[in-house]
């Protein structure tokens, strides 16, 4: 079971989902694409997960999930281990 993060959102579940489900690099433009989301509320999301280190910005528009945003969508770390951004 994944913690409870006060700030996060649904959408930014979906988007670790997202990435890590294709496992893919991908901009905020092609994921909301794919859940149904605007590309400019995608963007600042992203941005927000990249702050907490759940997601890294490999190039100037596209992410990936990071080792810390595989082991929150596996329930292996608690709420407190991810930052308050």
């Amino acid at each position: 079971m994944r913690p409870r993060v006060d700030w996060m959102t649904q959408a930014d579940e979906r988007v670790l989902e997202f990435l890590h489900e294709k496992d893919i690099v991908a901009s905020p433009s092609v994921i909301a694409a794919n859940i149904d989301y605007t590309q400019e509320y995608l963007s600042r999301r992203c941005r927000k997960l990249t702050d907490a280190g759940l997601l890294q910005r490999v190039d100037a528009s596209n992410y990936r999930v990071t080792d810390l945003g595989e082991r929150f969508l596996k329930g292996d770390i608690g709420g407190d281990e991810i930052p308050n951004v």
